[in-house]
């Protein structure tokens, strides 16, 4: 076989296998999206069918009229969104100072910041709930927007440092010598060069807080407050679970995180390729 054909082989065989991959890592999805199609009489006599006899919106439409998951989404869409834009904008002047500034006790907070990444968040449960009840934040949607944003922050600090230090300090320096102050440089010259860096930091941080569930669990009690990662858990009874409503919730879930990525992903793949690379 000549190296051609060897090459053209190799080719196809890498398709196939991308293809395997997609296949099985979709087909969980497909099955989820199928069981809530399904009505609830066919439920579990077309439990082995690949398609659904017919097709049918009455998970969801049940969901609906006879669940709060409208009232677990709602925390959700507000706790995440809140969360990101916090740490997000935290994160952009941390890392900016990260980046750009020469300080007594820099290596520190770095080694700090790092540190909390280390521990494993079940063994800070006690302490933490602890400290919640004496701040009054349990079963509040402010706790959660708090240690949401205290948890994603670290690691949303240290990418947005990566991205500036990719952008050349030489403009700041003109835009210095131009008459700007320091902030007036970072507003007008640095943050606009950042805006796919500022993007995916929302995205992640975003993504990370919709779906925690071991701080939702641990600080919200009540169903008016409860998120849809804890709300998902209400489905599961004590003697069984209702298979239609917990997929036809799963699928609704999964779809914030699918338009938030379609609408940012050209600034999402643009800031994860700036902020590998250090200028």
């Amino acid at each position: 076989m000549n190296p051609r054909s060897t090459k053209q082989l190799i080719g196809g065989l890498q398709h196939v296998a991308r293809a395997a991959y997609l296949l099985a890592a979709l087909f969980p999805l497909y099955w989820v999206l199928k069981i809530s199609l399904t009505s609830t009489k066919l439920l579990f006599k077309e439990s082995s069918n690949l398609f659904p006899s017919r097709v049918t919106l009455e998970q969801f439409s049940s969901l609906f009229a006879s669940t709060p998951f409208p009232t677990f989404f709602k925390n959700s869409i507000v706790i995440s969104s809140f969360t990101a834009i916090i740490a997000t904008i935290l994160a952009a002047g941390c890392g900016f100072a990260l980046s750009r500034f020469v300080f007594r006790w820099q290596g520190l907070i770095r080694g700090l910041l790092l540190t909390t990444q280390i521990f494993p968040l079940v063994l800070l449960i006690t302490p933490l709930y602890k400290l919640f009840i004496a701040l009054h934040l349990v079963d509040t949607p402010q706790g959660l927007i708090l240690i949401y944003t205290v948890f994603n922050l670290p690691f949303a600090v240290f990418l947005m440092q990566g991205f500036f230090d990719g952008i050349p300090i030489e403009l700041e320096e003109a835009a210095l010598i131009d008459g700007c102050s320091r902030f007036q440089a970072l507003w007008r010259v640095v943050l606009p060069l950042t805006r796919p860096g500022l993007v995916a930091t929302l995205g992640f941080v975003f993504t990370g807080a919709w779906s925690e569930l071991l701080f939702g669990l641990m600080l919200i009690n009540s169903d008016t407050n409860k998120t849809v990662a804890v709300g998902l858990l209400s489905f599961v009874g004590k003697f069984g679970v209702d298979w239609g409503q917990i997929t036809a919730a799963a699928v609704l879930s999964l779809l914030p995180v699918l338009l938030f990525f379609a609408l940012i992903q050209k600034y999402l793949v643009t800031g994860l390729t700036a902020g590998a690379v250090k200028g």
